[in-house]
């Protein structure tokens, strides 16, 4: 079959499905540039949209929405100042306070020290105290030790003594009974008359 020659009514690209351009449309599609649309047949959609963003430009600025925005930036930036404030009003306070307890713990330490020292001169002095009373409760005990073995000598040589004496009494006495009788006690008793 012979296909039909086209028509300048048909569409260029030979799609189908699409419509025939007609009018000012052909035309230009037939040149190389495509028509644009007009809004309301006046004015291109670039226009339209550009208007649109004057307007709304417009309607912010006398809404005062650039105010706005900046408040609220300057609000947060006045918040976030104080909040660094704070912060470093609170690092000062806490380098303070751990100066302090620094000086506190090595003051601490000092007076551990100077405690330890303390107690070590008193417990040196209290050794020597035990030491120095150790030496006179020695001496003390060795003197009443000395005291008492002295009376006890003494007592055992008087108690030897009155046993010798009494042992030597009996003793003289059974020696005159034994040798000495009442005639030899008369010749004594009338020799030492005569040599009188």
């Amino acid at each position: 079959m012979a296909e039909a020659p086209l028509s300048e009514a048909q569409d260029v690209s030979g799609l189908p499905g699409d419509a025939p351009e007609t009018g000012a449309h052909a035309q230009t599609h037939a040149g190389t540039e495509h028509a644009e649309p007009l809004l309301l047949g006046v004015a291109p959609p670039v226009a339209v949209v550009s208007a649109s963003m004057i307007v709304l430009i417009l309607i912010a600025l006398w809404k005062g929405v650039p105010k706005l925005v900046t408040s609220g930036l300057d609000a947060k930036i006045a918040d976030i100042k104080s909040q660094l404030e704070q912060a470093k009003s609170l690092r000062a306070e806490a380098e303070a306070l751990r100066k302090e307890y620094a000086d506190k713990i090595a003051n601490a330490e000092k007076d551990a020290a100077s405690v330890i020292e303390h107690a070590r001169h008193e417990a040196e002095a209290i050794i020597a105290k035990a030491e120095a009373d150790t030496t006179e409760v020695i001496a003390r005990r060795e003197k009443m030790a000395q005291d008492k073995i002295g009376a006890a000598e003494r007592s055992a040589v008087a108690d030897l003594r009155s046993k010798a004496a009494l042992a030597a009494a009996e003793a003289a006495k059974g020696l005159i009974r034994s040798n000495y009788s009442a005639d030899a006690d008369r010749a004594l008793v009338d020799q030492s008359i005569g040599a009188i």
